[in-house]
């Protein structure tokens, strides 16, 4: 058994094409253009496989990533490639994350904040507010209670496909969702490979993000079920401006 996004990180994007990370992408992007944000730099906390930082470089912005997992940033890596506007990755945790210099605005969507126990939080929320210049704007999301708590805890998933299959158990244990991985990948000698993954998932409810962002120094201007990553009500959003003066 190794740790979360060891050999998943390779095949993330992959099997998560359902996401849908164009319109997700141009959803964050709409709402970073209704609080003024249209160029600059910014930063992808709990970036994985760059999925958001590269569209994001793709529109122009100077883009800068940071992940836990040394794989899930080899892959951003290895799939940017080529980019005109290519972005710079670095391995950080987001509860002790630091820029040298202050971004624009900040992304920390996709579940990196469902990583944390609660009391982290605060934490999280202090060092992303560190990443902005006065006014910038932080788009947090999360897997809602609803989803984990209902869709998922509980529940087992698996998927056979020519290429690879996995089996995905999970077991809901108060507020927060133990998840193990079995997958099998086909190698290029046609043999295939076992990898076992655990991950452990926190439920947050949008009071907890609410308070956490703003004992933080920001100001949280939207908070509630967003239309991305997922049916409605399987994600929960932020949208959290940097104030002048805050705790570092």
């Amino acid at each position: 058994m190794t740790g979360a996004y060891s050999r998943l990180a390779d095949l993330f994007e992959y099997l998560n094409e359902d996401c849908d990370y164009d319109s997700w992408s141009q959803y964050l992007y709409e709402r970073l253009c209704a609080f003024g944000v249209t160029g600059g730099a910014g930063v992808d906390a709990g970036c994985g496989s760059g999925a958001f930082t590269r569209r994001f470089a793709a529109r122009g912005f100077s883009m800068t990533g940071f992940d836990a997992s040394e794989a899930m940033l080899s892959k951003a890596e290895q799939l940017s490639r080529g980019m005109q506007r290519r972005p710079l990755y670095f391995q950080a945790d987001v509860r002790a994350c630091r820029l040298p210099r202050r971004a624009d605005f900040a992304l920390c969507v996709n579940d990196c904040l469902n990583y944390l126990p609660p009391q982290d939080l605060p934490a999280a929320f202090s060092h992303l507010a560190g990443c902005l210049r006065a006014g910038g704007v932080l788009l947090a999301d999360v897997s809602s209670p609803q989803k984990l708590r209902e869709e998922i805890g509980n529940n087992t998933f698996c998927e056979d496909r020519d290429e690879l299959a996995y089996l995905w158990f999970n077991r809901l244990e108060g507020e927060r969702v133990e998840m193990d991985f079995t997958l099998f990948v086909r190698e290029a000698d046609g043999r295939f490979s076992r990898a076992d993954e655990h991950h452990t998932q926190y439920i947050h409810e949008a009071a907890a993000l609410r308070a956490a962002a703003e004992e933080a120094g920001f100001s949280v201007e939207e908070c509630g079920l967003i239309p991305c990553g997922g049916r409605y009500g399987s994600r929960i959003g932020m949208t959290c401006v940097r104030k002048k003066a805050v705790k570092e």
